[in-house]
């Protein structure tokens, strides 16, 4: 059976496939605990054949979602089971992990449209919300309902009631696609621009020179912009879902863009440079008044994680991995 990639855009993607009248089901990790090869929300796409649209974790799990999805089709009913990672031999090809997954396998995904359009029109937007799953029934014919719950409609104490569910609720926050807003072009600008969007980061580059924002020098899915570093980042809409990457050619193009974006919402803000460097930026800043010691503290500088990089690849494999970690976890560990 085929397995193809996901778009990050899962909303969309579901939508889309609904729309076309594609015979799919979906499979959606409900609940997960232990040590387990994907977290709950997770989710992928199944036709009649088998063929899967993302994966939910490969091996024995999935090879029993594909089936269970293909006799689903042809059943119309939705089901829903449990896995446990417990094998006692990982030679015979056992799950060994330890954890367990429950997994909706759901043929009739057009039902809840309504559901995964509000979803998919709030990513676009760039809003954030949240998809309530729920199942309702035994698990002989379970009913399936997807609802979409904008952030502000609830009271805060209500949204964490949903966020704490049960087994049969999947409270899941969307949040918009994860935006790395890169100031300058050079080398590493390019290489960091590639691997960014290979991880799911939506990218835009800025210059001020013309020929580093031809488009043949990036993957099809990067937007380049072509300005003064500090017209660019002060025009750019940097919110909370934005990542800003200084990778400039010296420090006063550097310290331009740093000033225009130093005191916005930005998940991460990390400028590249020698030690000596970012103390100099670190020093104009304070003794000018345009920073306090714990805004500049915000800084991941030098950028990237200690790899013990040399080659530009790999100082752009430094900085992707300390984007990963700020994405996944809200911080990662700084260069030492």
């Amino acid at each position: 059976m085929a397995t193809l990639p996901l778009n990050n855009d899962v909303p969309r993607t579901i939508l889309e496939a609904i729309d076309e009248n594609r015979p799919f089901a979906l499979a959606v990790v409900m609940k997960s605990s232990g040590s387990v090869p994907r977290e709950a929300g997770t989710k992928a796409l199944i036709d009649q054949n088998g063929t899967i649209d993302g994966t939910i974790g490969g091996g024995l799990l999935e090879a029993e979602a594909q089936r269970l999805a293909i006799k689903s089709l042809k059943t119309k009913r939705p089901t829903i089971f449990d896995f446990r990672f417990a094998g006692a031999n990982a030679e015979l090809n056992d799950p060994v992990c330890g954890g367990t997954m429950r997994v909706l396998v759901d043929p009739d995904v057009a039902r809840n449209r309504a559901g995964y359009a509000a979803a998919a029109e709030a990513v676009r937007r760039r809003q954030r919300g949240m998809l309530l799953t729920t199942v309702n029934g035994d698990r002989a014919a379970p009913q399936v309902s997807v609802d979409w719950i904008a952030r502000d409609s609830l009271p805060p104490a209500e949204w964490q009631a949903l966020k704490e569910h049960g087994d049969d609720v999947l409270a899941e926050p969307v949040v918009p696609a994860a935006r790395l807003l890169i100031a300058g072009g050079g080398h590493v600008g390019q290489a960091l621009a590639r691997q960014a969007s290979l991880v799911g980061f939506e990218v835009i580059v800025v210059e001020d020179r013309a020929e580093f924002v031809d488009p043949a020098r990036y993957l099809p899915d990067v937007t380049t912009r072509c300005g003064a570093f500090s017209d660019a980042l002060a025009e750019f809409p940097i919110d909370e879902d934005t990542y800003v990457a200084i990778v400039g050619r010296g420090h006063r193009v550097d310290m331009q863009a740093l000033t225009a974006c130093l005191n916005s919402p930005a998940a991460y803000i990390g400028m590249m440079g020698s030690r000596r460097k970012v103390a100099l930026v670190r020093n104009a800043f304070l003794e000018s008044g345009q920073a306090t010691e714990e805004q500049f503290a915000r800084v991941y500088a030098p950028i990237g994680i200690n790899l013990g990089a040399e080659t530009v690849p790999e100082i752009a494999a430094s900085i992707v991995a300390q984007l990963v970690a700020v994405r996944r976890t809200g911080r990662a560990p700084r260069f030492e």
